[in-house]
């Protein structure tokens, strides 16, 4: 019998400013996974009080960010004007289309103490008809995504659609991200419920495909999402995130991604010349930006 397994990642260390992050996607081998372009695993990380997470406004366009934390807490402020606490378990599902601002820190509250921070930061590309709308945000709490258990193992759906359940997240084409969180061994068929691409993250513990067992902070691609059958090991958390691939190649610059490399150019031009009109101020959050990286780390 032929393998199920296309490619295993080992997370990678990636440096964020003044944090570091574990990188999954993009990886050389492996760019997207449907609609899923980007996901760092941020943590889990131990602040002192003089330390803080400070990611200042900088833009995006042509794609949805969703943040998700385990735990620990950041402030999201962005050029619509919102403000507000991420707390673990629920979801920020910001759309930046034709153009958002927007930035990432430690609440005030928790500046001078002590604090954890562990989650997730995705990026989601957008449909080719959907890259240029308006900017939207929408914050999900985490009582609202649909939780359901068969046995000992646990599912959430945070974000799309699986087998008959939706998420709240107003997600823009067919895509699922959810966790499953074993208390015993258990045999999991979910290939029925999948559909297009699908990668498997594992969190925490193990778990047992054809034979071969793979751990933490890795990450199984699978050839055929029809056929994503495994062994979860107890006490372990797995996060499987995929779905139908765009039609269009994406292309990537620094925080822009985009179906068309010209308005990814001259998403830059704005950037670097700080036309508010095309990227506005982050209101509460405006004495500093994040510079546009050296044009010589184009990858396009």
């Amino acid at each position: 019998m032929m393998s199920n397994i296309g490619l295993v990642i080992e997370e990678r260390s990636a440096d964020i400013g003044n944090f570091m992050v574990g990188r999954l996607l993009p990886f050389k081998e492996k760019r997207m996974v449907g609609p899923f372009i980007f996901i760092d695993h941020m943590g889990p990380t131990c602040m002192a009080a003089y330390q803080n997470l400070d990611v200042p406004p900088h833009p995006h366009i042509g794609l949805a960010t969703l943040t998700y934390l385990f735990e620990g807490a950041i402030w999201h402020r962005d050029s619509m004007g919102n403000s507000l606490e991420i707390h673990p378990r629920a979801v920020n599902w910001m759309t930046a289309g034709s153009g958002v601002v927007h930035s990432e820190r430690t609440p005030e509250a928790l500046r001078q103490e002590d604090k954890m921070l562990h989650g997730f930061q995705i990026w989601v590309a957008l449909p080719k008809e959907r890259e240029d709308a308006p900017p939207s945000f929408v914050h999900i709490g985490a009582n609202e995504l649909p939780v359901w258990s068969e046995g000992a193992v646990h599912y959430k759906l945070i974000a799309g659609t699986l087998g008959g359940r939706q998420s709240p997240v107003p997600v823009y084409s067919p895509l699922y991200f959810m966790e499953i969180k074993a208390e015993q061994d258990a045999d999991i068929n979910i290939g029925d419920e999948l559909f297009g691409e699908v990668g498997m993250y594992i969190l925490e513990g193990a778990v047992a495909i054809e034979g071969s067992q793979f751990g933490t902070r890795q990450l199984i691609i699978a050839k055929d999402s029809g056929l994503c059958r495994f062994t979860i090991r107890a006490g372990s958390t797995v996060y499987l995130f995929g779905g139908e691939p765009l039609t269009e190649e994406r292309f990537v610059f620094w925080n822009f991604v985009h179906s068309n490399k010209e308005r990814i150019r001259a998403a830059m031009q704005a950037w670097e010349q700080q036309d508010w009109d095309v990227f506005p101020i982050v209101p509460g959050d405006e004495s500093e930006f994040v510079p546009l990286p050296p044009l010589n780390n184009i990858r396009f």
